[in-house]
Formats: structure tokens, sequence, C-alpha cells
């Protein structure tokens, strides 16, 4: 079952890969109006990096002899796909939806548009969201207490930090507009938070 687990996360990873890629390449091509990265940022980026990528990677190959293992359930497998299947879903919206607006930092794109239209409709951050769910998606996929939980943890941290920062970024862009839309809008999670 563990090897299931795992299978199914590294196939979720190279999915993810496979989906960034173009648009990480497209924001290379587009010139930034505002740049707010900081010192932090890039950390909690890398850490989200060894969180996601790296310890579970660590862990398949016995780095961690054992330690902080437990169990696989096939209730856990199961909750893990669809969980992945919902993040995988959303982190493609979110970047559909973005187009040329995205960025891996806080930046501000020449010609950059509000987008309020597709899942941002309902929420504000949807690729954090799906971030989140990647984390949910790890924590139930790699049975290890430490490799299935630190990217969870790292996305909480980014998020912690980014979330305000991005927002206040937002609303010296985009001023009123911004306000409205916030207003209207949660979050995460869609007439909750």
């Amino acid at each position: 079952m563990t090897r299931i687990s795992f299978i199914l996360w590294a196939l979720m990873l190279v999915t993810w890969c496979a989906m960034r890629y173009p648009a990480m390449r497209r924001a290379r091509r587009q010139k930034t109006r505002v740049d707010r990265r900081s010192t932090l940022d890039i950390s909690l980026l890398v850490l989200c990096t060894v969180g996601l990528v790296v310890l579970p990677i660590l862990w398949r190959l016995h780095a961690f002899d054992g330690f902080a293992d437990r169990g696989q359930g096939i209730i856990p497998l199961i909750l893990g796909l669809l969980s992945g299947i919902a993040f995988l879903w959303l982190f493609r919206r979110s970047h559909k939806d973005l187009g040329k607006n995205w960025s891996v930092t806080l930046e501000v794109r020449e010609g950059h548009q509000l987008v309020t239209q597709g899942v941002y409709a309902h929420v504000r951050h949807p690729m954090y969201a799906s971030f989140l769910l990647w984390g949910v998606t790890q924590a139930l996929l790699i049975p290890n207490w430490i490799a299935g939980f630190a990217g969870l943890a790292a996305v909480l941290a980014l998020y912690a930090v980014r979330q305000s920062r991005e927002e206040a970024m937002m609303r010296d862009t985009f001023g009123a507009e911004y306000d409205a839309y916030s207003a209207r809008t949660k979050r995460l999670i869609p007439g909750i938070f």
C-alpha cells in the first residue's frame, strides 16, 4: 500500500511540474512593474520545495530509516487520491484564469489586470488553496509523520506570511476595485473563509 501511495504522490508531482512549466516560461517573458519579493518570501518558497518535494523523496529513499513512519490504509489512500485530483484541478484552473497575470512571487506585471472571473469569482487565493490541498494530499499519501506533514506545514507558513502582503500589493495597485472584490469573496473557501 505504501508503494501505491508514493506512486500516486509522484504522479501528482510530475503532473504539477508539467502544468507549472508553461506558466513559468510565460512569466519570464512578462515585464514586472512592481516587485515586492523579499528574502523571507524566497526562503518560504524554498521551504515549500523542501516540504512538498524533497522530504517525501528522501523518505522513499529510506533516509528516515523508518523513523516516524505510520501505517497506510486504503481510506487515506482513497482520500489522498481525491484531494490530489481536487488540488490538480484547482491549480490548473487558477493558472488558466490568471493567464499572463501569474507570478511565483509578489509581483505585478506590466498591463496587470485584476482577475475576478473563473475560480477567482469565488475565492481570492485559489492558488494557495490548491497548495493547501497538495499539503493535505501529501499528508494522506506519505505515511510518515514528518515527510507527510512537512508540505502542509510549509504551505501554511507561506500563506500566513504572504497573504496579507499580497492583498496589500493588490490594494495598492487596484484600489477601490480590489476592495469591492474583497468584500464579495472569501480568501480560500467559498462562502466560509
